[in-house]
C-alpha cells in the first residue's frame, strides 16, 4: 500500500493578507486549525514546513510538527520539497499531499478521499474541486478548474486548464479548486526543477507549470464547500461565520 505525509507550508509574509496563518479563529490560528484538520484524516504524519520562528512556535502550542526551511521561496511546493529532502531518509513515503495553510475548514474527508483515489490510480498529481455558481467565474480569489469530464457523475477526472477568469460561462465542467494537491515523490522532483512559466507568474497558479509540462493532474470531486482565506474579506466573513453560528 502507497505511504502518504502531509506537509503544509507556511508563511508570514503574503501579499494580500500578512501574517495570516497566526490569525485567530475560535481561539486558534488559521495554520492551527489546518494542521489539526490534516491530523484528523489520518492518511499520515503531518508536517508544517515554514520559514517562520513565529509559525514553528505556533505550532508547537498544539505539540504539532514542524519543519524549518528557507525564508524565502518561489513557490509553496518549492518549500514542501526543501521540507521533504531534510525528512525523506527519516520517513520513507510514495505520494506527498501539499495541504495549502490558507484552508483551515477543509473536510478531513476529502484529504482521505483524494489520497484513496490518487494511490489507487497511480496519479501523477490530484487535487480536488467543488461545484461553484456562475456569479463566481468573475471572482479571481476563487480558483477556477475546468476538467475533461464531469466530476460530479464520474468522481474523477483530468484537469485542463487552471484559471482565474472565466469569461466564458458556456463552458462545460467549470469546478471551483480546493487549495489541496497530491504528488508522486518522483514527479514532485521533476516538478519543482522546471522553470516557472510567463503564464504561471501572470496568474499565480503553480499548477500550470504542470501542465504546460505534460503532467496530467486528476481531479476528485468534493461536495463540500472550500473555505480559503485569501483577503481580509475572506477572513472577516469565515471569522463571522465560525465564531457566530447559532
Amino acid at each position: 500500500m502507497s505511504k502518504t505525509i502531509i506537509l503544509i507550508p507556511s508563511r508570514l509574509s503574503a501579499t494580500r493578507l500578512p501574517n495570516k496563518p497566526l490569525l485567530k479563529i475560535n481561539n486558534l490560528s488559521i495554520i492551527q486549525h489546518v494542521y489539526k484538520r490534516a491530523k484528523e484524516s489520518g492518511v499520515g504524519k503531518v508536517y508544517v514546513a515554514t520559514g517562520d520562528k513565529e509559525i514553528a512556535e505556533d505550532i508547537s502550542e498544539i505539540k504539532g510538527n514542524y519543519i524549518l526551511t528557507k525564508k524565502k521561496h518561489k513557490t509553496g511546493t518549492d518549500r514542501i520539497f526543501e521540507a521533504y529532502k531534510k525528512i525523506k531518509k527519516k520517513i520513507k513515503c510514495d505520494y506527498i499531499i501539499n495541504l495549502q495553510g490558507d484552508e483551515p475548514f477543509i473536510n478531513p474527508n476529502d484529504i482521505m478521499k483524494l489520497n484513496l483515489y490518487i494511490t489507487k490510480k497511480k496519479s501523477d498529481i490530484g487535487t480536488i474541486a467543488t461545484k461553484i455558481s456562475k456569479r463566481c467565474f468573475s471572482d479571481s480569489s476563487i480558483v477556477k478548474v475546468i476538467t475533461k469530464g464531469d466530476i460530479v457523475s464520474n468522481k474523477v477526472s483530468k484537469a485542463k486548464n487552471f484559471l482565474r477568469y472565466c469569461r466564458n460561462s458556456k463552458n462545460k465542467n467549470i469546478y471551483g479548486h480546493v487549495g489541496i494537491y497530491q504528488y508522486k515523490t518522483s514527479i514532485l522532483k521533476k516538478f519543482v526543477n522546471f522553470s516557472q512559466s510567463k503564464t504561471e507568474i501572470k496568474h499565480r497558479l503553480e499548477q500550470l507549470r504542470a501542465i504546460e509540462n505534460g503532467i496530467n493532474i486528476d481531479v476528485v470531486y468534493s461536495r463540500n464547500k472550500s473555505l480559503g482565506i485569501d483577503t481580509i474579506q475572506d477572513f472577516v466573513e469565515i471569522k463571522k461565520k465560525k465564531e457566530y453560528k447559532i
